[in-house]
This record gives C-alpha cells, structure tokens and sequence, in this order.
C-alpha cells in the first residue's frame, strides 16, 4: 500500500515544482542526469569483474584491516559505495568470503565513499567540468557500442563520468539561478533541532534517490550557491550517511541470512557514526577548523570544510567500531541465527549471488555440491553402506564380508525429495545465471550442469542395482554374494576417493588423483567380466544370477564413471586457468583403458 502511494507522491510534487520553478526543474534535471551517470558507472565496472576484482577481494580478505583497506580503495576508484556493497553481498551469499571481511569491506566503503564529496567540493565545482563532459560522452558512446566487453567497460565508464559532470554542472546552476529569485537561507534552523531535522531530510533524500553521492552533490553545490547554511549542511552530510544503507538493506533483501547480517553491521555502523556525529558536531566541527587551517583550507571554503567533516565523522565511527567488530559479528548471529534448510531446498541460489558472473558460478558449484552430499547417502545406503565408514578408514572388503541384514531404502522417494526438485532448481538458476556471461564463464556453467546430470544418473543406476544387490548380498550362494560384495567394495572405493580429494582444499592437482581411479574402475570391470565366464561355465551360479551380475555390473561401471566426471568438475580447485590446466593433462579415454589393461596382464604375470 505504501509503495503505491510514495511513487505518485514524489511524481506530483516534481511536476508541480516544474510548473512553479525553471531552476527547480535544472536542479532536477541535474540530479537525474548525476544519478544516471551513476548507473553508467557501475555497469562499467561491472565489466571488470571477471576475475580481478574477484581475485583481488579473495586475497584481500583475510584479515579485518586488509577488509577495511580494500573497502576504502575500491570505493575511491569506482565511486559508487552501493557497488561495493552489492559485490560484497554477493560473495557473501556465495560464501566466498565471512562475515567479518564483509563488514571491514562496508566500513571501508563508508571512508571511500567520503572521496566523492572531496572530488567534487575541491574539483568539481572550481572547474567548468561540463566542458570535460562532453568529450567523455562522445568517446564513450562509441565505445558501449563496440562488441569488445573491455571496450563497452571503458565506454561506459567514460560515458558515466560525463553524466557526472554535466549532472553537477546543471545542479550548480540551478542553484546558482535559485540564489537570484529564492534565499532557501530563510528555511535554515539554528542548535540541535535543526541538526535533527536536517539529518532526517538528508535520510530522506539518500533513501529517494538510492545514492549518498547524489545527495552530497545536491548539498555541497546547495552550500556553494549559499542556499544552506553551513551547519545545516553538516547535518545533511550525515543524514546521507544513514540514508545510504538502503543500498545494502534492498541488495540483502535476495541473500541468505549473512547477506541480511552484513546489511544489519552495515546500518548499525552507520547509525552508531550518525549518533556520535550529532552529539559531538561542535567539537567536531571546532577540529574541522584545526584540520583546515593546517592543510591550508580558507576558513569560509565551506565546501571543502564539508569534506573534512565528512571524512572525519567517518573515520571516528571506523576507530570505535573497529574493535568492537568480532562482538558485532557474534551479536548479529545470535539475533539472526541461521534458519534451518531442508535437504532438498536450495541453500545458495540467491538473487544476490546473479549480480557477477563469478559468484553465479561459485553458487551454481556449491548447490551442486549440496546436490552431491543428498546423493551421496543415497547411493551410500543403496549399496547398503553407512556413509560414516566409507568417510572413515576402516576396511571396506571386511565390512562387507559381516553378515547382516541389507539396508531398507526406497531410492525414488529420497530421489524425488532431495534431489530432483533441487537439481531442476540449479538448471533454472543457470538458465537465469548464463545470460550475461563470457564464453569461459558459460563453459563452467556448463561443465557444473553436467555435473549435476551425473549425479542424478548415478542415483538411477544405483537405483537399478538396488533390488538386485539387497537380494544376492543376503543370499546363501557364497559366489554370487561375493561378486555383489565385490560391486558394493569397487564403489564404496570411488566414494572414498572422491571425498579424500573433496577434503584436500590445499593443493590443486588432487583431482588428478581420479584418474588412478578410472584405471581401477576400467581393470575390475574387465576382471569381472572374466570371472563372470567362469562362473558361468563352471556352475558357480544360475543363469538368472549371471543375468543379474550381468547388469549389475554395467550399472555399477556407469555409476562409477559418472561419479567421477563429476568429481573431475566439481572439487578441482583453483582459478579457472588452473582448473583448465588440470583438464587438459587428465587421461583421456583410451589412456584409460590402455592403462588398464597394462595393470591386468602386469597382475596376471605377477
């Protein structure tokens, strides 16, 4: 109900100051030229985010102040703290970063962002930037057009910091124009209560136009033009520094619950800085006056003036929070705890994690790794193992030879309740996901889509096998119950090995280690095909047992093949040039079998 009336409201009066004011019509038109630049912006450096940005935030994170430190500097170079925010959610939700680097991150955006009022306090208004803005916008026009990704990023960069310019050029203007038929003065409001209100109007302004910078722009080039006073501007500055957590807040609102607490550090950080900076604006304001007289600032640049109190309430609010953030973090998780997700629901499928390329795929690997760990009890248990031995070390052949009654399962409903429906979930998120994406990107996609299909024909063939398996485990026949023990064993074997590679997250070539296990899977099958012949002619077995073993065994052949193409996939580690190193030196198929039989007449001869 809310939505539908704020909308048509803010309408109403924009049209209505159009109707009284040309110069509010400037001003406005400015703002949405400024916050059009913005979004120009952003998707230029979107562009870049292919792995550099991912690579440097992966590296730069292991500590709170590296956190804060790429915050500040990443913030600097894009100018947009809502940028950084959204990408700082977004791997958050993918897990590639904890919570605790996401909020140095957020803290550092905070100082960043304080860079733009600095830009154009100290820039912006002292040059006629319009005359800059028209160049940047020809070039990068030509430049979005262009089919190179790199280039588009360049164009739109460009583009966006012509908007920019020629955004504050029209707001200084159109103030300018005000200051000659309007005196916006006489609304000023002197001590604490206009400190109060104009914070809230600073929130307001911050919340309506969704960017802290277009609101400093309005207020620095309002106080040029001496339309406000410069306390009252003091308190706007920090009314756009709650007002900017709204970002945040709407970015977290398709993220799991770290994106949400991530967005909670982000407003309580702001809040806390807003507090202290209210109740200490004077004394803050008196060492504002220290700081400008010795960096040489004129006592009546206001402007300037305004950019150190920027900077400074922020870096006040980052020395008495920083030390206080493994408290917050653990605050956060006590009131927002982690809600309990059943095994067939999608975990990190996020709408925040679709915002960059990498993220997307990171989400994509680690659903289906989920998807793996569902299918893994139920393969686990269709083979009549218990998942905790074969995770353990203790023997499978002899775990096997116990007599026991086999495992009752019914694999199509642990199927049709764990995995099916999340599995078609991951095929949906990467049909969402891979619209936007470099031909490198969609390859891994891909491949992890691939990885989920060999998961679930896994579980139809273990499926297959199942009835058969529990029947001959348990019969009296000691031959046929061995060559089925032998089947349980040789899988059992492949699920181990997978998840000794799944385990080892240091070195990058233990994927390698599968290869070892295709040879295994290529000899026991041949070796079984033989030992089937002399069963068979030698009255071990039935015919109808043979049949079975038959089947079974190429079942359990797929079952295995397929396991470990999807543990070629989906535990290689590393960037993506070393993923596709590994690739590229794995055994191809004929290697394989080669190697294999190799390994058989080597047994045979020993």
């Amino acid at each position: 109900m809310l939505k539908r009336i704020v909308l048509p409201t803010i309408l109403f009066v924009l049209a209505y100051g159009f109707w009284i004011s040309p110069n509010f019509k400037e001003i406005s038109a400015g703002v949405a030229i400024f916050l059009f630049g913005m979004l120009f912006l952003e998707d230029g450096f979107k562009a870049f985010t292919g792995g550099l940005l991912e690579r440097i935030l992966q590296k730069t994170t292991n500590s709170i102040w590296k956190s804060l430190t790429f915050g500040v500097v990443s913030t600097t170079v894009m100018q947009s703290s809502s940028l950084v925010s959204v990408i700082t959610i977004s791997f958050l939700s993918a897990g590639l970063i904890g919570l605790a680097a996401g909020i140095g991150i957020i803290f550092g955006a905070n100082l960043g962002t304080t860079t733009g009022a600095w830009l154009i306090a100290g820039f912006g208004l002292k040059v006629k930037i319009s005359a800059y803005a028209m160049p940047m916008l020809v070039f990068g026009i030509i430049l979005v057009f262009q089919k190179a990704k790199s280039l588009r990023g360049v164009g739109y960069i460009l583009a966006g910091l012509g908007f920019l310019f020629l955004g504050i050029h029209h707001m200084k203007e159109g103030f300018e124009a005000f200051r000659d038929t309007v005196d916006l003065t006489k609304f000023a409001v002197a001590g604490y209560p206009g400190i109060l209100l104009f914070s809230l109007l600073g929130v307001v302004a911050t919340v309506i136009m969704q960017s802290s910078h277009a609101t400093l722009v309005i207020i620095i080039t309002a106080l040029a033009a001496q339309q406000i006073t410069y306390e009252n501007a003091l308190a706007l500055a920090i009314g756009a520094n709650i007002g900017t957590t709204i970002t945040a807040i709407l970015g977290a609102l398709g993220s799991n619950v770290d994106g949400k607490r991530l967005a909670a550090a982000h407003l309580i950080f702001n809040l806390v800085t807003a507090i202290i900076a209210i109740a200490f604006i004077y004394q803050i304001g008196a060492l504002v006056d220290v700081i400008s007289r010795g960096v040489g600032i004129a006592a009546d640049d206001y402007t300037l003036k305004l950019a150190v109190f920027h900077s400074l309430f922020n870096t006040i609010g980052i020395l008495v929070m920083m030390p206080l953030t493994n408290q917050l973090v653990n605050f956060l998780m006590r009131i927002m705890p982690e809600r309990k997700i059943a095994a067939g629901q999608p975990q990190f499928l996020l709408d925040s994690a679709l915002e960059l390329p990498d993220t997307a795929i990171e989400a994509v690997r680690r659903e289906t790794q989920h998807l793996y760990e569902n299918a893994f009890a139920i393969i686990a248990h269709g083979l009549s193992l218990h998942r905790h031995d074969i995770q353990s070390d203790v023997d499978l052949e002899e775990l096997a030879q116990k007599p026991g009654k086999p495992m009752t399962i019914d694999i199509e409903a642990e199927y049709e309740s764990t995995v099916k429906g999340l599995y078609g979930d991951i095929i949906a998120f990467i049909s969402r996901a891979s619209t936007s994406m470099t031909p490198e990107q969609a390859d891994e996609l891909f491949r992890l889509r691939a990885a989920g299909r060999d998961i679930v024909e896994a579980i139809k063939d273990t499926k297959h096998m199942h009835g058969n398996l529990s029947q001959f485990i348990a019969s009296s026949n000691k031959d046929i119950r061995a060559e089925y023990n032998k089947l349980r064993v040789g899988l059992g074997g492949v699920l181990r090995n997978i998840e000794a590679v799944r385990a080892d997250e240091e070195d990058v070539t233990s994927v390698l280690a599968l290869d070892r296990v295709n040879v295994e899977i290529e000899q026991h099958d041949a070796e079984l095909n033989r030992k089937l012949e002399a069963l068979i002619r030698d009255r071990h077995i039935t015919a109808q047992m043979a049949t079975s073993l038959m089947n079974d065994s190429a079942y359990s052949y797929d079952v295995a093949r397929n396991l470990v193409q999807m543990g070629r996939v989906l535990f290689a580690r590393g960037t993506a040039g070393m993923r596709e190193a590994g690739r590229s030196i794995a055994l191809e198929e004929d290697e394989v079998a080669k190697l294999a039989r190799a390994a058989t007449v080597d047994h045979e001869q020993g």
